[in-house]
């Protein structure tokens, strides 16, 4: 974990011999954190006993003010001139004792961080946006750590390939031996074995543990010892019953797939026509990607079933109700207003 602060310095903490940095939040939890897509590091953070009053995202920024690349080294350069040092990023970061170059590489991450977030409050600022920043910080802060996504298994690279329930229900069972086993040694599932190595498998079908160690991936000498663990997942997720197999598609509480609206429902497919215009003319006006003008999940949920008022009321409550922050609500109700209207 790096930490910078002016007229500190940067240091350097490590989690694992440290399991609780909680000491730490004493010393800086009065201040505002300045970080880079927030959204993947406060998680983090909470589990060693770091929680933030106050952020300022400087990836959600760049977005924000318009800047056409939005990852920490594009932003770094454009707006400080300075280029990150690069090469370390995929790296094992759990070997220890990390290498003085992963250090080094580690602290340069942070070194121009709160000048970066001066550099971007100052572009805010001038765009008028500063105070929609400060709902969007506080937003993520208000959220918390994120829900365990429903049947995460889904989410395995390549699914989309394997046609039968019978396939998904192997691949669950892979997938399920995996992520047991990485937590037992605490490494990504990924490094245990590959998503695309499961989807191989399932598609292979192996008859046997010789035919699944023909496969490439599994003839690497770490899958080889444990081809029993990986041929009897194949081998449960073969012989559930049909009542126990994962459905294709897990059902949500949400729309139907927009490519089905203009069928099902012809009349929200307009809506919604109207509305991703308009969104789009925002976003291009203000300069703010239209994902950032408002959450598409939402957009699409308040076309499908539109408020009983169709009136700006109306569909600001439902936008507030939806978790959209008081400054989209009021920049693009408008728009919305106008598209339930098509009916």
């Amino acid at each position: 974990m790096q930490l910078r602060r002016r007229g500190a310095g940067t240091g350097l903490v490590d989690p694992v011999p440290l399991p609780d940095l909680s000491v730490i939040q004493g010393a800086v939890a009065d201040v505002e954190w300045v970080l880079h897509a927030a959204n993947q590091d406060l998680p983090c953070l909470a589990e060693i006993g770091l929680v933030p009053g106050r952020i300022f995202d400087t990836e959600l920024a760049a977005r924000l003010a318009g800047l056409p690349r939005v990852g920490l080294g594009a932003v770094v350069e454009s707006l400080l001139g300075f280029s990150l040092q690069k090469g370390h990023s995929a790296a094992d970061w759990s070997t220890r004792p990390l290498p003085e170059e992963w250090l080094v590489y580690a602290a340069l991450d942070v070194e121009v961080l709160v000048d970066l977030r001066d550099a971007l409050a100052a572009i805010l600022e001038e765009q008028g946006k500063s105070e929609w920043a400060r709902q969007e910080f506080e937003a993520i802060l208000a959220a918390g750590p994120p829900a365990p996504k429903a049947d995460p298994w889904r989410r395995t690279s390549g699914v989309h390939g394997l046609r039968s329930r019978r396939q998904l229900g192997m691949l669950r069972s892979l997938w399920e031996a995996r992520d047991e086993l990485a937590r037992r040694r605490d490494i990504a599932p990924g490094r245990v074995l590959p998503d695309s190595a499961m989807v191989s498998a399932v598609q292979a079908d192996p008859a046997n543990e010789g035919a699944l160690l023909e496969l490439p991936v599994f003839r690497g000498r770490a899958n080889r010892r444990l081809v029993a663990t990986w041929f009897g997942a194949i081998a449960r997720g073969r012989a559930l019953p049909e009542a126990e197999l994962p459905p294709h598609s897990r059902t949500g509480d949400g729309p139907p797939p927009v490519n089905r609206w203009a069928d099902r429902d012809p009349a929200a497919a307009t809506r919604l026509q109207v509305a991703r215009a308009g969104l789009a003319e925002l976003s291009e006006k203000h300069a703010v990607p239209v994902e950032n003008v408002l959450s598409p999940d939402l957009v699409r949920r308040i076309m499908w079933s539109p408020p009983e008022a169709r009136d700006a009321a109306g569909v600001g409550a439902a936008l507030r109700a939806g978790g959209a922050r008081e400054w989209q609500v009021e920049l693009t109700v408008a728009v919305l207003v106008d598209a339930v209207g098509r009916a």
